[in-house]
């Protein structure tokens, strides 16, 4: 993805992410059920609106960031379908949890050295703009379906539903901003801290999206009024950054 596409690392990023985080836990529990798609046979659709978006961001040279976020949506609706094949498969969560976990943290390390290259070559403009290679991609896909377990986990395996599952993995994901703070900004951006930042925020952007479906609003209404809040912010920050330029 070119580097005019990918939006600077700040607190707009952060609570954009957030926001993706739990409309794409809706898209991917409405994928599987209201569309009656399961958990896989929506996976090669997910995959199809991949390619198109990243084929159409190749070719338009203006500075847009609604690739980047499409893409995040993208993914993270498969992230969401792929940690509830865990459950199909009755497989024990702490297990998933540790296995992924090593999946991720070798495909951070891999991720790392290019992006670090790619600073020391001069090849990006800013320090905290990610390189979003399909190294990049895939971690953010393992980093979705960790989360995916985790909040699942938290909400229904120990307990604690997902009202209580979202404060307490919001206050997990809220201490990592104070004690990461210095490493997820857009001049020094620590990549672990960065990486862990995200798994949180898909941790409780799980247990937030399955609050929310599984409030009066249910599935269908929930996806839209979340769909329409991350849009909406979007949209108003492009419009007060085009005012301010």
């Amino acid at each position: 993805m070119q580097l005019k596409h990918v939006p600077p690392i700040s607190t707009k990023y952060w609570c954009a992410l957030i926001c993706a985080s739990i409309f794409g836990a809706n898209t991917g529990d409405f994928f599987a059920g209201v569309l009656k798609l399961g958990h896989l046979a929506g996976l090669p659709i997910l995959a199809a609106l991949f390619a198109i978006t990243v084929l159409i961001e190749k070719r338009d040279h203006a500075k847009n960031f609604a690739y980047f976020w499409i893409v995040i949506v993208i993914v993270r609706t498969a992230a969401t379908n792929l940690g509830d094949v865990s459950h199909d498969l009755k497989l024990q969560a702490p297990k998933v949890i540790a296995g992924l976990a090593v999946v991720l943290l070798t495909t951070i390390v891999a991720w790392r050295t290019v992006y670090t290259n790619r600073i020391k070559a001069g090849q990006d403009s800013s320090p905290g703009i990610v390189v979003t290679n399909p190294v990049y991609w895939f971690s953010m896909l393992m980093a979705g379906t960790l989360g995916t377990v985790i909040g699942d986990y938290f909400s229904f395996g120990l307990g604690f539903r997902p009202f209580k599952a979202t404060i307490l993995l919001g206050g997990l994901l809220a201490l990592t901003f104070v004690l990461c703070k210095a490493g997820l900004k857009r001049e020094r951006t620590n990549i672990f801290g960065y990486w862990l930042a995200v798994v949180l925020i898909r941790s409780a952007g799980t247990s937030a999206g399955d609050l929310l479906a599984h409030s009066p609003l249910r599935l269908p209404l929930s996806t839209l009024i979340s769909g329409l809040f991350f849009v909406g912010l979007l949209w108003l920050w492009k419009d007060r950054e085009n005012t301010n330029s």
